[in-house]
């Protein structure tokens, strides 16, 4: 920190420690910079937020393809797990940590001095436009080889600790094995400013709230939510 303001790698040193050479940094800036940074620099044009639309579905595709091909005997249903235990938004801000991407991200001074580099969901947001920046850039291949080793990193894992679904996915499986309705989940309150606003997400499971929860993102509070009503339902 120099006078309360984080100096982190650039977009081209970030690239060079990757080994990956962009053809258009402008892109790779563009996956770096965080809605907040905008408020504050006026000279950049475009925040991250299309970059991550992309590269969720280009993940979503990438690492359903990883698995049908390392796994040829696997179930369907199972693919369905392993996939969401691999893009899910705790694993993916890890891979943001594991490459660094967080050292060369742009943000807002509110969102610095909140701790932005260190919110999972902010992580899987930036780890998310790093993929759509790299696939604009450098084609399907290029992820695919560079995504590779960070599934291969942990899927042992997976097998051996069995944490392949998140909370939601095993209240919804265990709604729909119990004849009930699929779970609902509402956002009740959204609280603090833009850079660090806090969601309040409830539950609802055949007509009653069975778990209430808060996070950063909706996604987190819902998240939350579900292991609140894991417990309350008595689910192991």
């Amino acid at each position: 920190m120099t006078q309360g303001i984080y100096i982190g790698e650039s977009a081209e040193e970030f690239a060079q420690r990757l080994k990956i050479h962009f053809s258009d940094y402008l892109i790779l800036n563009r996956a770096l910079t965080h809605r907040s940074y905008l408020n504050e620099h006026p000279e950049a044009i475009e925040d991250n937020e299309r970059l991550e639309f992309l590269g969720d579905a280009v993940l979503d595709f990438l690492v359903g393809a990883w698995l049908y091909n390392r796994f040829p005997e696997m179930a369907e249903g199972a693919l369905t797990r392993f996939r969401s235990a691999l893009v899910r938004t705790e694993q993916l801000a890890k891979f943001a940590e594991k490459i660094g991407l967080q050292k060369a991200l742009k943000l807002g001074r509110g969102e610095e001095e909140s701790g932005g580099r260190q919110k999972p969901a902010l992580l899987c947001a930036a780890f998310e436009a790093f993929i759509g920046a790299l696939y604009l850039d450098l084609g399907i291949e290029v992820v695919s080889e560079f995504i590779e080793p960070l599934l291969v990193s942990v899927i042992g894992d997976l097998f051996i600790n069995g944490s392949l679904q998140d909370p939601k996915s095993r209240l919804q499986e265990w709604a729909q094995a119990h004849g009930g309705t699929a779970p609902v989940y509402r956002t009740i309150k959204e609280q603090g400013p833009d850079h660090d606003k806090i969601f309040e997400v409830v539950v609802i499971v055949d007509d009653k709230i069975q778990g209430a929860g808060t996070g950063h993102s909706k996604q987190a509070a819902a998240k939350t939510a579900a292991k609140a009503a894991l417990q309350n339902l008595n689910i192991d």
